[in-house]
C-alpha cells in the first residue's frame, strides 16, 4: 500500500469510528444521537481554539499530546491495513509495535503527573497498573500468530493467520482475549467510561483533564488512532484480507464491525467497580495463554 494512502487512513478512519460507537449507542437507547462525524467536527473546532496552560506545567505538558500521537501513528506504519507489506514493517516489529502504544501511555501519564493535580496523578496511577495487566495478555494474543507464522513481523504474522486457519479455535480465544485488550487499551467498558464526568471513577478522562484546544484534539486523534489499531489487529485476527482496495474496504468494514461490538457492549453492561479491573485482565491474559498453549499445539 501507498504511504501517503496508509497515512490517510490513519489520520481519516479512526475519528468517525468513535461517531459510529456513539451512534450505535444513542439508538440502542432510543435517541437520535449526534452525526457519524460529529468526532470529527469536534477535532476540527478543537484546532481552532487556543490553549489554556497551568503556571505549574512544563513542557513535559505540552510535549505529551504530540508524542502520544505520534507514537500511534508509527504503530499503525508497522501495521499491514491492506494485503501488502505494512510501509515501516520489519522482522520483529511486533515488540515495536506494542511498545509504542506504551510509550505513548507514558507519555499521556507523564504530561498528567506534571500539572500536579491529585485527580490526575490518580488516574495515571490507575493506567499504569492496568496496562500493566493488560500487556501480558496483547503479547500471548499476537504469538498465536507469530509462533506459526515463524516469524516476529506483524505484516507476516497478520497475514499468515491461514497458517493456522481462518476461524480455528485457537484464532478465536485469542481474538477474545484481544476483545478485552482493546476494551482496556481504549478506555471503554466495562474497564472504564469514556462519559463519565465524576473524577473519582475516572481514569483516561482524568488524564487529559487539563488539556484544552489544539492539545486535546491531538488527545482525541491519537487516542482515536490506538483504538483503530487494535481493531484492525483483531479484524486481522478473524478474517483473510484480500489484495487492492477490496482489502482495504474489507479492514474497514471490520473495523465498523469492531464499531458496532463496542457500542453494543457500552449499552447492555455496565463499568466494572475497580477491584474488579484487575481479575478481569487477568483472566484475559489466561485466556490468551490458553490460546498460545494450543498454538504451541498446533505448530507440532
Amino acid at each position: 500500500m501507498n504511504i501517503a494512502l496508509h497515512i490517510a487512513i490513519l489520520l481519516i478512519a479512526p475519528l468517525p469510528m468513535l461517531g459510529l460507537i456513539n451512534i450505535v449507542k444513542s439508538a440502542l437507547a432510543g435517541r437520535s444521537g449526534p452525526p457519524l462525524l460529529q468526532p470529527t467536527h469536534d477535532f476540527i473546532k478543537l484546532l481552532r481554539k487556543g490553549a489554556v496552560y497551568s503556571t505549574t506545567t512544563t513542557a513535559v505538558f505540552v510535549a505529551g499530546p504530540i508524542l502520544s500521537l505520534a507514537t500511534a501513528v508509527v504503530a499503525g506504519l508497522l501495521l499491514p491495513l491492506g494485503a501488502g507489506p505494512a510501509p515501516l514493517g520489519f522482522a520483529g516489529d511486533v515488540f515495536l509495535c506494542a511498545y509504542l502504544l506504551g510509550l505513548g501511555r507514558f507519555f499521556t501519564m507523564a504530561s498528567a503527573l506534571d500539572t500536579g493535580s491529585a485527580f490526575e496523578g490518580m488516574g495515571a496511577s490507575r493506567e499504569a497498573a492496568f496496562s500493566a495487566l493488560a500487556e501480558p495478555a496483547l503479547f500471548l494474543c499476537l504469538m498465536t500468530l507469530c509462533v506459526p507464522a515463524g516469524t516476529a513481523s506483524l505484516t507476516s504474522s497478520l497475514g499468515g493467520a491461514a497458517v493456522v486457519g481462518l476461524g480455528h479455535p485457537v484464532l478465536l480465544i485469542a481474538a477474545t482475549a484481544l476483545s478485552v485488550v482493546l476494551l482496556a487499551e481504549t478506555a471503554r467498558i466495562p474497564v472504564d467510561d469514556p462519559n463519565t464526568h465524576l473524577e473519582l471513577t475516572m481514569v483516561h478522562e482524568v488524564m487529559v483533564l487539563d488539556h484544552s484546544g489544539p492539545d486535546f484534539a491531538l488527545v482525541l486523534l491519537g487516542y482515536a488512532i490506538k483504538l483503530f489499531v487494535l481493531g484492525a489487529v483483531l479484524v486481522r485476527f478473524v478474517v483473510q484480507i484480500p489484495d487492492g482496495w477490496f482489502g482495504i474496504l474489507v479492514l474497514l468494514g471490520g473495523e465498523a464491525v469492531v464499531a458496532v461490538l463496542i457500542g453494543v457492549v457500552e449499552s447492555a453492561m455496565a463499568r466494572l467497580r475497580l477491584p474488579r479491573v484487575p481479575q478481569f485482565l487477568i483472566g484475559a491474559s489466561v485466556v490468551a495463554a490458553v490460546g498460545a498453549m494450543m498454538v504451541l499445539g498446533v505448530g507440532r
